[in-house]
């Protein structure tokens, strides 16, 4: 049986994805949720997240020369 791949990209990132996909650790990652709670983070429950369109738009700010 053939997986179907064609999901659309995820809105929201949790932990773990974050962290594959800025190439940090889960410590850093976490410190990084707690700082930029009102920026690009989103908070379900007691879980966080990263919404990747704003993530996208900090990470262009910050390496903005």
């Amino acid at each position: 049986m053939k997986k179907d791949t064609n999901y659309p990209e995820p809105a929201l990132l949790n932990l773990e994805q974050t962290c594959k996909y800025l190439c940090i650790g889960k410590t850093s990652c976490r410190r990084l949720f707690k700082e930029h709670e009102h920026e690009f983070v989103v908070r379900l429950g007691n879980r966080l997240y990263a919404n990747k369109t704003l993530l996208d738009k900090w990470i262009a700010e910050q390496t903005r020369a």
